[in-house]
């Protein structure tokens, strides 16, 4: 990664960048936006008070994210210890605060103990440690093959495959596209203060996707019935992301 020809890549964000240094970089690998519309009134009452709701014609989104990473490690240090590669999974919705849009978790799954214990500790962040798998199933062309389940309570599980049936977009995303997908910080909250943390990447390569799931919980287990329909689909090969400490909003 060369974070500097990184940071040079503005256009495309929706937020200003933190004046403050960068403390962390992170390669995010075979990743599966999976996003379903739920009634607002639902996702709200699990979202805590202090932040808004950031809504798409009236539609309240929530995703279930696998994906896997490495090159975990801070600004001018080597790999984090027992970091060095990991699957993980987040379940997420959309948010907004002082009119800053941002990314909601409602949890994220590790197979990793230090990235649970640093999620936690430093950045408040609903992090669980899980039993996780991530193959690549090349001789079916190209398919992924992801298994999680959560090692503490509340029981979470998601079993599934997917694959890209698309290239890369050569056009910009669409309007929901990139409400979903161009989110530049992230949003905790603990003891009644607002905690802002901003990431940057590139634009996201989109891709997209068709998926198998047969088994998936994760939004139960925060509360939320996801509909049956089929969800929103998306597929992301790479991306290159800093990040920063989190702040007081």
């Amino acid at each position: 990664m060369n974070p500097q020809a990184l940071l040079a890549q503005t256009s495309h964000r929706v937020v200003p960048m933190s004046r403050r240094p960068w403390i962390m970089q992170q390669k995010w690998h075979d990743l599966l936006f999976a996003h379903w519309a739920v009634a607002p009134e639902q996702v709200q009452r699990v979202v805590p008070p202090e932040l808004e709701l950031d809504l798409f014609e009236g539609q309240a989104y929530v995703g279930v994210v696998p994906f896997w990473m490495s090159g975990i490690r801070g600004r001018c240090a080597p790999p984090f210890p027992g970091m060095r590669t990991f699957p993980e999974l987040n379940v997420r919705t959309y948010v907004r605060y002082g009119n800053i849009p941002g990314v909601y978790f409602f949890s994220l799954d590790a197979s990793s103990l230090p990235a649970v214990w640093g999620g936690r500790t430093f950045y408040s962040l609903p992090y669980f440690h899980a039993r996780m798998s991530v193959q690549s199933m090349e001789e079916m062309g190209e398919k992924f093959e992801y298994s999680s389940r959560r090692l503490s309570e509340p029981p979470a599980e998601f079993i599934g495959r997917y694959w890209p049936i698309a290239g890369t977009r050569e056009r910009g995303p669409s309007p929901l596209e990139h409400f979903l997908s161009e989110r530049y910080c992230l949003y905790a909250v603990r003891e009644g203060r607002v905690y802002r943390t901003y990431i940057h990447h590139t634009q996201w390569p989109l891709q997209d996707a068709e998926a198998e799931i047969s088994v998936n919980t994760m939004a139960q287990a925060a509360g939320i019935e996801l509909p049956l329909t089929k969800p929103l689909l998306h597929f992301a090969r790479n991306l290159e992301v800093l990040i920063w400490w989190p702040e007081r909003a």
